[in-house]
């Protein structure tokens, strides 16, 4: 916030003027605005630190300004100023996080020092953020092997960038944490992380999630809505599992690298916007683009810094650092304290494979501080857990005199019921954990008279 840009809203031309001129002399950006619309117009269009803003104004009430502010997910720091204002515009100015309440008329100087005082209260409370958020990330990174260590060095170079990465790994490697390892590496680190999962956002919303919409721009859309592109100004947005981006909204997000600007749903203006986009999937993009579920340009757009991270199986030497760590936090969470892994535990988490990788490890050792008899958790508690002591559902699967290609069908059938049944029906998440293209697994499933959502 060296030079922090502010906006100022009064409806006395004289007041504008004067502040506009204290302000600036003082270092700061300025804009100003003689009433509500020119307000919410201004503040539509960029990002600022701070807004002193007038409560009676000609064209409405700067409380109900700050207030539709909020609720559209605007949180802008403002000091509001009145020469009438009730007890009880001042309670909901305050309750709406207004950080002070000035009284006309004015003195510069205390305007001035309330300003200087207000910026480095935010300057600080940015900056305990941004560390709490660093030592949580530096405490969930975990490991000592080459692997771990060839890939911190790899963020730290492609962070120094402004080129846009591809993130590519299994489920479970920590794809979101190494996008905030990224983003607080670089020189965007004053600005904010936004997230997207693309897999998670109905296809006919996804657009104005990314590029926001107008007032009107479909049923439902009842007011203005900044996306993530115009949020993440100045700073990162991550999309994850991209790979699951639609094709029509592929050509609109290359587009937007391309030019770097926007347009709003049912609007007809462009932004210019100034965004560093980090990308990750569990995907082959490769594979994807081969199928043309993917739009190779948009790969390689995406793909200039890659990123691919370890599967845990790639660095078990990792695996008793990482249980140690999950089974403390386990511990404390589930009201077991003294709870251990004796060696023989740690030896039976080495030996799996962890298809779900450090996630799955995570909620492996939650499980086993729940469900464990005795404070010590045994290797018989780790397989039971696994469920490697139980018979293998492929048993029994052979029966004579029966053709090996209807065995074969019956026991593709009871995989992929119980793995549709694991995940509620979703096609896209099965193909995923079965590590198929979602083309093969509606094939196999039709000509199998099984049926997904």
């Amino acid at each position: 916030m060296s030079r922090a840009h502010l906006l100022v809203v009064d409806d006395e031309a004289a007041i504008l003027s004067t502040l506009k001129k204290a302000l600036t002399l003082e270092g700061y950006s300025v804009d100003v605005a003689g009433g509500v619309g020119l307000a919410a117009e201004r503040l539509s269009r960029g990002s600022y630190d701070l807004m002193i803003l007038d409560v009676a104004l000609p064209d409405g009430d700067g409380v109900d300004l700050l207030e539709r502010l909020r609720n559209e997910g605007n949180d802008t720091a403002a000091i509001m100023m009145s020469g009438h204002a009730t007890i009880d515009a001042a309670v909901k100015a305050t309750r709406l996080g207004a950080l002070d309440f000035l009284e006309k008329p004015l003195s510069t100087d205390r305007l001035l020092l309330v300003v200087e005082n207000t910026l480095r209260l935010l300057r600080a409370e940015a900056e305990a953020k941004e560390l709490k958020a660093e030592a949580g990330y530096f405490d969930e990174l975990i490991g000592e092997s080459r692997a771990m260590e060839e890939l911190r060095a790899q963020i730290g170079r492609a962070a120094r960038s402004q080129a846009s990465i591809l993130i590519t790994g299994e489920r479970g490697t920590g794809k979101e944490l190494v996008a905030r390892a990224i983003h607080r590496a670089s020189p965007r680190n004053a600005g904010p992380l936004e997230k997207l999962n693309c897999a998670a956002v109905p296809k006919d919303l996804i657009e104005s999630e990314l590029f926001g919409h107008e007032a009107g721009a479909f049923t439902g859309a009842t007011k203005l809505r900044r996306g993530k592109f115009e949020r993440a100004s100045a700073g990162t947005l991550f999309l994850d599992e991209v790979g699951d981006m639609p094709l029509d909204m592929q050509a609109k997000l290359l587009r937007v690298l391309q030019e770097h600007e926007i347009e709003r749903v049912g609007g007809s203006e462009t932004f210019k916007v100034n965004v560093r986009v980090v990308a990750a999937t569990n995907r082959n993009l490769v594979e994807a683009c081969n199928e043309g579920q993917f739009r190779p340009d948009l790969y390689d757009r995406l793909n200039v810094v890659p990123l691919a991270l370890p599967p845990l199986r790639a660095r078990r030497e990792d695996i008793p650092l990482l249980a140690d760590r999950f089974l403390v936090a386990a511990a404390k969470h589930n009201d077991r304290p003294g709870v251990r892994l004796s060696p023989e535990a740690v030896e039976s988490l080495g030996r799996h494979s962890f298809p779900g990788n450090v996630r799955e490890l995570k909620n492996l050792i939650e499980r086993l501080v729940i469900l464990s008899p005795d404070d010590t958790v045994t290797g018989t508690d780790v397989q039971h857990a696994l469920g490697m002591g139980a018979q293998p559902k492929t048993a029994g699967l052979y029966r004579p005199d029966i053709p090996f290609r209807v065995l074969v069908e019956e026991a593709e059938r009871t995989i992929l019921e119980e793995a549709l049944a694991h995940h509620s029906g979703q096609m896209a998440a099965t193909a995923r954990a079965l590590g198929l293209e979602r083309s093969h697994l509606y094939k196999k499933a039709k000509s199998l008279g099984l049926r997904g959502e």
